[in-house]
C-alpha cells in the first residue's frame, strides 16, 4: 500500500536553503482562508441541509470552519440560509453590520438568493436588496456538496483578496450603495 501524501502548495515566493519569502498579502490570505468563522443564520430547509454539512458524513471542519460563531462580533463568513421575510431585513442588516471587517457573505439556497418561490409582497427577493454577497449558492434546499462548494469557492476569493481591498475606493463605493456605515 504506496499512498501518496498530498501536500498543499506553497504561496509564490522566493525560496532557498533554509528560508522562504513572499509577500504579506500572500501569508494573511492562506491564514484567514483557513480559518473561517461561519455564523449560521438559517431560517428554513437549507439550515436543515447546513446542519448535514456540519456532520461527521460531510464535515466542514475539513475546510477550516471548525467553529461555529453564533456572536456577529466574532464571526467573518455570514452564511445565509432561507426564506428572508421583509421584517426580518433590518435584523439581518444589522448582523451584518455587527461584524468586523473583513467579512464575507453567502446567500444558500433559493430564497436567499432570489426569493424562491415565495414571489409574495412579505418575502424579500434576495438578501442582495440589503447587504453585498459574495457567493450564491443555488438550489431548493442546496445539497450538503453545493454548500462546501459555496465554502470552497470563498476561500478562494479570500486567498487572492488583496489586504488592502476593504481600503479601496471600489469597496467603499460599494458600501455606500448599501448604506453601511
Amino acid at each position: 500500500m504506496s499512498e501518496k501524501i498530498k501536500i498543499s502548495e506553497a504561496p509564490e515566493g522566493h525560496a532557498g536553503p533554509g528560508f522562504f519569502a513572499t509577500s504579506l498579502d500572500s501569508v494573511v490570505g492562506l491564514a484567514r482562508k483557513n480559518s473561517i468563522w461561519p455564523l449560521p443564520f438559517a431560517t428554513s430547509c437549507c439550515g436543515i441541509e447546513f446542519m448535514s454539512t456540519m456532520s461527521s458524513h460531510y464535515d466542514l471542519a475539513r475546510f477550516g470552519s471548525e467553529r461555529l460563531s453564533f456572536s456577529p462580533r466574532q464571526a467573518d463568513l455570514l452564511m445565509v440560509m432561507g426564506t428572508i421575510a421583509k421584517k426580518m431585513g433590518p435584523v439581518l442588516r444589522q448582523v451584518y453590520e455587527q461584524m468586523a471587517e473583513p467579512k464575507w457573505v453567502i446567500a444558500v439556497g433559493a430564497c436567499a438568493s432570489s426569493g424562491g418561490i415565495f414571489d409574495t409582497y412579505s418575502v424579500l427577493q434576495g438578501i442582495d436588496r440589503i447587504i453585498p454577497v459574495d457567493v450564491y449558492v443555488p438550489g431548493c434546499p442546496p445539497r450538503p456538496e453545493q454548500i462546501i462548494e459555496g465554502v470552497m469557492r470563498i476561500q478562494d476569493l479570500i486567498g487572492k483578496e488583496s489586504v488592502r481591498r476593504r481600503n479601496s475606493k471600489e469597496y467603499q463605493q460599494l458600501m455606500e450603495e448599501y448604506l453601511v456605515k
